[in-house]
């Protein structure tokens, strides 16, 4: 059987603002049918990893890079030819 509301509130009052916060922050999130955001350093560290990654296409030749008017062109091409 799980805990009431009285014995929720109660364990949470009893925990440190930082906590309560940390609490309360997650209780939102479900009720807007979201996941919780990743920590800032798993964010930066993921993206380490994909620009590494992408620094050794380029660098091995597995990619060939275009210039950006290139890509822009190849962008406006791309939108034009969706209301088609």
């Amino acid at each position: 059987m799980g805990l009431s509301a009285k014995e929720v509130e109660e364990a949470l009052l009893a925990l440190t603002r930082k906590e309560r916060a940390a609490v309360i922050r997650r209780g939102l999130q479900t009720l807007e049918n979201r996941q919780p955001k990743a920590a800032r350093g798993e964010v930066d560290a993921a993206w380490r990893v994909e620009l590494r990654e992408r620094i050794d296409d380029i660098e091995s030749g597995r990619v060939e890079t275009v210039s950006i008017d290139a890509s822009f062109a190849a962008a406006r091409a791309a939108i034009s030819s969706l209301g088609q």
